[in-house]
């Protein structure tokens, strides 16, 4: 049954870019079909941002910088904390908003992503009230000084944030920010734009000054891009594909910005048969198909100690099989819909890629047509577990980002560190074992940003969270972002 709620969004709703603290139309007057991925159609529609919308989003907050800068922490402190206030206010039109635009289960929406984006606001918000500067004492000779640092704000932020945690991650970047005393020019996902647009009208209700965050929809490559490029924009923090911030890299580096990527990731998950067993498969279950496997986290490798790899993958699909799929808004639902048809098809398409591989099936693989009218036309897929794949096949070394794990044995520390090192991504991994000093040595050797013992996506926010190779550059999180916002500048006072 579908759960009743006192929202609605009005149908054939459009969406507005928010400008100096003021909703507003595109310039041009276009506009971009939102579709909902849970029914296939359109149900509002998203500004077509161009280069004239980014400019006027970087006139207001170069307007509002300075003052904002200059604004104290406590005060920054208060608005923020006001947003968040009004975010646990309208949890359940802001999860229901984000189910419809994104395709993922409604509890899913409710229990994660909205809590998770007040935190992120009362955590730097709060954050900034404790800041501290570093100083040290210098003798040379008969000349004795003091040195002391300075943390100053950089300017206007350029925040691009992806479609699969649209506001969990959109204020994960525009938190620390605003915190640290930045403007903001940031634009959400053109897939998944509704919630950016909600909290835009909230940091309206909130009081946060005119030109301190900006909102602009539209495509990257009319709105991303512009931000990118735009020379009085001289930060910029990406999440998204490994391709897009490639590209973003060349054209940013030549002009000597400060970058946070945060990229793809192609997970190993390693399970040694002295695991805890049951919580092994139970948490990798999750780690595997949460949020439809849309997550850059998610555990999509598996690599299981052989003598316990056949009754793994046996309980690992049984519990797959069981995994509702159905109307997001279903309470009953454990899988909602991809984002898009075009996701889907790629997705569809990388299974097939796995079958011509010598891949087997061991369940899923095939689009799930749902038995519900207002579903029947969404972008569905059943949970899907392949083995029988060579650790250096195509479908171990790219990023799916869907309901697709695989599952390979292997039969010691050795070997499977190498193939855990295998691809060009390093975001996370997983271990599962009881022995100590296996956990640690494992963990050292892994070419990741973060390793989960015995748990996932367990996280802290003071932690630094990032990857290496083509999995990101820089870091994000706690003193990491709080850094990555500001400006160091040493002050040397001699004295005698």
């Amino acid at each position: 049954m579908i759960a009743a709620s006192p929202y609605t969004l009005t149908v054939m709703q459009r969406i507005a870019h928010s400008i100096n603290g003021e909703l507003v139309e595109p310039h041009s007057g276009a506009y971009l079909d939102n579709v909902e991925p849970a029914t296939g159609q359109v149900y509002s529609h998203v500004p077509d941002g161009d280069a004239a919308d980014v400019q006027a989003a970087v006139d207001a907050a170069s307007k509002a910088f300075a003052r904002w800068a200059a604004t104290p922490p406590q005060q920054r402190s208060q608005v923020m904390l006001r947003i968040a206030d009004l975010i646990d206010r309208d949890l359940e039109k802001l999860a229901r908003a984000e189910t419809i635009d994104n395709g993922k289960p409604l509890n899913l929406s409710r229990s994660v992503d909205i809590p998770r984006a007040a935190s992120n606001m009362r955590f730097f918000a709060t954050a900034i009230l404790h800041g501290h500067s570093e100083s040290h004492a210098t003798q040379l000779s008969n000349m004795r000084a003091l040195n002391y640092t300075l943390r100053q704000p950089v300017g206007v932020a350029g925040a691009i944030s992806p479609w699969n945690l649209p506001l969990y991650l959109f204020t994960w970047k525009i938190a620390p920010a605003l915190a640290t005393g930045n403007t903001v020019v940031a634009k959400p996902s053109e897939l998944t734009p509704m919630t950016a647009y909600l909290f835009s009208e909230l940091c309206i209700e909130a009081g946060l000054p005119k030109g301190v965050l900006n909102v602009v929809h539209g495509t990257g490559p009319k709105v991303g891009a512009a931000i990118v490029s735009h020379a009085d924009i001289p930060i910029i923090t990406f999440t998204g594909g490994t391709a897009t911030g490639a590209t973003i890299a060349r054209e940013a580096g030549p002009m000597f910005k400060k970058l946070a990527l945060e990229l793809g990731g192609k997970n190993p998950n390693i399970v040694f048969a002295d695991c805890d067993y049951d919580k092994a498969v139970a948490t990798s279950v999750r780690a595997a198909f949460a949020n439809q496997g849309q997550i850059c986290l998610a555990g999509s490798r598996v690599f299981v100690e052989r003598p316990i790899f056949d009754e793994f993958v046996n309980e690992f699909a049984q519990r797959a099989r069981e995994l509702r799929v159905g109307d997001p808004l279903d309470e009953a639902s454990h899988q909602g819909a991809v984002v898009s048809h075009d996701h889907m098809e790629k997705v569809l398409g990388c299974i097939e890629q796995a079958r011509d591989d010598g891949g087997r099936i061991v369940c899923g693989g095939e689009r799930v047509h749902v038995e519900s009218a207002r579903c029947k036309d969404g972008y569905f897929i059943q949970p899907t577990v392949i083995t029988g794949l060579e650790p250096n096949s195509r479908t171990n070394l790219q990023e799916i980002f869907g309901p697709v794990v695989t599952i390979t044995p292997f039969d010691d520390e050795h070997e499977v560190v190498e193939w855990a090192n295998a691809t060009p991504y390093g975001l996370s991994a997983t271990v599962w074992t009881e022995n100590l000093n296996r956990a640690h040595t494992v963990a050292e050797r892994l070419q990741t940003g973060t390793v989960w013992i015995n748990c996932w996506l367990l996280r802290d926010l003071r932690v630094p969270f990032g990857g290496v190779k083509q999995s990101g550059v820089g870091r994000e999180g706690g003193e990491e972002a709080m850094r990555f916002f500001t400006e160091p500048k040493n002050v040397c006072v001699a004295f005698e």
